[in-house]
């Protein structure tokens, strides 16, 4: 088996820097690789980007992650995707990563992701140009995990996003902001190759578990929804 440890929406700065370290340090024992679903900052900037590279650099394992909306705030991604990779944490966007785990090859596609609802009640590409421009950034974050998830030559693939790609992970969230916490493409995305485990964060207030419409396992792992460093998850082959 695989053990993929998870968290996302830790939302470093120097005032809590050093919250999961320790438990972090225990970290090669329990998992092969340690996924982060976004919004690692509170304002997105490389002083805050030095916190996260200081919490999950050099923890023995792989360190994945994408970014979240609070990593965009003040307009320094570049700045703070050098950091993280600096300090040997893959930041993906789009694209994807195989890593070797005893022999068995995880893939992780990866992908910030936006809002735009769920299947019945979701924006359309119709209208205003902002409307159309809203839509249609979700549709291409969508399109390009699908395409990193279907391009990995992996024993074992896992979709890493920010927003949710599910309802199911929003309950508890109030209705009326699910447009902008998640969208039904990246569901379908994520039903386009074989997936294993689909995880996101960015829904504080929701709920853990979901399942795409393909049957896919989908896991909020936002910090205030596990209430843990991390969750640990074990995964085999596509076709166990």
């Amino acid at each position: 088996m695989i053990r993929i440890a998870a968290v996302g929406d830790v939302h470093l700065d120097e005032d809590v820097v050093g919250r999961f370290r320790p438990a972090l340090e225990e970290l090669p024992e329990h998992a092969d690789a340690l996924l982060l679903a976004g919004d690692l900052t509170r304002h997105g900037t490389e002083n805050e980007a030095r916190c996260v590279a200081e919490e999950f650099g050099g923890l023995g394992i792989p360190v994945i992650t994408v970014l979240g909306n609070h990593d965009h705030q003040c307009d320094q991604v570049p700045q703070v995707v050098k950091v993280l990779e600096d300090a040997g944490i893959t930041v993906l966007e789009g694209d994807g990563v195989v890593l070797d785990c005893g022999g068995r090859r995880l893939g992780v596609a990866g992908v910030k992701g936006f809002g735009g609802g769920f299947a019945g009640r979701c924006a359309s590409d119709f209208g205003e140009p902002e409307m159309k421009a809203f839509v249609r950034t979700t549709t291409d974050s969508a399109d390009r995990l699908g395409a990193a998830l279907r391009g990995l030559d992996c024993d074992v693939l896992v979709a890493l996003t920010h927003y949710a790609p599910v309802p199911d992970t929003l309950a508890g969230e109030p209705l009326e902001i699910y447009p902008f916490l998640g969208s039904y493409q990246l569901g379908q995305a994520i039903d386009s190759a074989p997936t294993a485990l689909a995880l996101h964060g960015h829904a504080h207030a929701g709920s853990e578990r979901g399942t795409t419409p393909g049957g896919v396992r989908v896991r909020n792992v936002a910090h205030p929804v596990i209430k843990q460093a991390y969750s640990i998850f074990h995964l085999g082959n596509h076709t166990d």
